[in-house]
């Protein structure tokens, strides 16, 4: 994936993980599409330990992995703050 792809993916999965935490009105554009990057290195780790297929381009499953790991990045986060 390219870089221009990379940053579609972290907006656009940063902010759908924003919207189901409900931390949306916090956050800007930066904020989601750095969530939605790590969010896919932390989804791609969880999906690869459990043998299923992760990242593969800009895709409706890349979104999903990558949402899911921007939920567990958020739920950590909240986690530490508390």
């Amino acid at each position: 994936m390219g870089v221009i792809a990379w940053l579609v993916l972290g907006a656009l999965s940063g902010w759908i993980a924003n919207k189901l935490m409900g931390k949306n009105s916090s956050t800007g554009l930066i904020d989601n599409i750095i969530t939605g990057i790590i969010g896919s290195f932390i989804g791609g780790f969880v999906f690869n330990f459990f043998g299923a297929k992760t990242i593969t381009g800009l895709n409706l499953h890349s979104i999903f992995v990558s949402v899911v790991g921007a939920c567990i990045l958020l739920w950590i986060i909240n986690q530490i703050r508390k």
